[in-house]
């Protein structure tokens, strides 16, 4: 009997092991993302303010000159 016990506390020991190293990583790996998220969307704001750039370039290049 002292042996099951002892060995369903080394079982018990292991597991909180592993869930503490498991949290950590999430943590970690939340923590990550928030940062690849907010790097995202600033590459999407200057990409943003780069094609309008561009289109407002385009239009006063397409437009027909004033003898037409």
């Amino acid at each position: 009997m002292e042996n099951l016990v002892k060995k369903l506390e080394e079982q018990i020991s292991f597991l909180q092991h592993e869930i503490s190293q498991m949290s950590e990583e999430l943590y970690s790996q939340q923590k990550e993302i928030k940062i690849l998220k907010q790097e995202i969307s600033n590459f999407n704001k200057r990409i943003n303010e780069l094609d309008s750039g561009v289109e407002s370039n385009v239009i006063k290049d397409d437009k027909k000159p004033p003898h037409y």
